[in-house]
């Protein structure tokens, strides 16, 4: 029974995992906007969820609960601490200082996945209510 409903949520918890991992990546990004040599990061949004899906199992992994103990599996410098890789985000505006920071990219792509975010929240939302009316009986 659990292992259905886990089924049912599956997608939209890998989701919405994601794209708060993206959201802390892009956040990131902005607050290095005036770091010399820093290079814009992000994810690849579509092949990261495709392999949580994947990859997704029953047994739990670890988590860490403060920030000095070891990640479980260990994490290299191009993850994050939950194991998607993080890629380089393409030079839209070379700067002089070396950094690949463009404002007006990271603001949109910011705003765009906290839309989303929201979007998914909302389908959690609907999945839970459904389940709640196929439990009550109602119409």
């Amino acid at each position: 029974m659990v292992g259905k409903l886990d089924a049912y949520l599956r997608f939209n918890e890998a989701a919405l995992g994601l794209r708060s991992q993206r959201q802390a990546v892009l956040a990131s990004n902005i607050a290095n906007a005036d770091t010399p040599n820093y290079k814009a990061r992000d994810i690849d949004f579509n092949s990261a969820l495709q392999a949580a899906l994947d990859n997704a199992s029953p047994t739990a992994t670890l988590r860490t609960t403060a920030a000095k103990h070891f990640p479980n599996p260990p994490q290299s410098a191009g993850t994050t601490a939950e194991g998607t890789p993080l890629l380089y985000r393409g030079v839209v505006q070379g700067a002089v200082d070396g950094n690949t920071v463009d404002m007006d990219v990271e603001r949109n792509q910011f705003t765009d996945n906290a839309v989303r975010y929201e979007a998914g929240i909302t389908m959690i939302n609907a999945q839970i209510k459904h389940m709640m009316a196929a439990i009550q009986g109602a119409n």
